[in-house]
């Protein structure tokens, strides 16, 4: 059985497609000719496993990931993604620009100011996919 028939992988899919829609199958998509075995970890463990099991909603999920990507300070293309998935579940944009904020205290000023150009970019392009439908 090939391994995109799995359960797991299934799961993992489906909650991919959930969070991120278009913009994650984009991410594992690219990884396609280099890595496909780690494309579908990607789709497995984080999104199979992890974003699947019960005590978080989608939305503090993805305020947490927000965080981390943020104070990590390296990650500009998953923290673009990550944030376009939490206005995807419902975060709002005050709510996303306050995450960020609170990152100044504990990841410095630079990762939280990188952060808030990432949002800027990612409601730009929110807005103008918004205005073309």
């Amino acid at each position: 059985m090939s391994p995109e028939t799995q359960p797991r992988y299934l799961q993992g899919l489906a909650k991919l497609r959930e969070i991120d829609g278009h913009a994650g199958e984009n991410v594992v998509a690219s990884l396609a000719d280099i890595a496909p075995d780690f494309a579908r970890y990607l789709i497995e463990f984080p999104f199979g496993d992890i974003y699947s099991r019960p005590g978080l909603d989608l939305r503090s999920r993805e305020i947490a990931v927000i965080a981390a990507l943020t104070a990590l300070g390296n990650a500009a293309p998953q923290l673009k993604v990550h944030l376009q998935a939490a206005l995807n579940v419902g975060v709002t944009r005050e709510e996303i620009v306050e995450v960020l904020m609170q990152m100044a205290v504990y990841a410095g000023f630079p990762a939280a100011l990188n952060g808030l150009t990432a949002a800027r970019e990612v409601f730009a392009a929110d807005d103008a996919q918004s205005m073309a439908a």
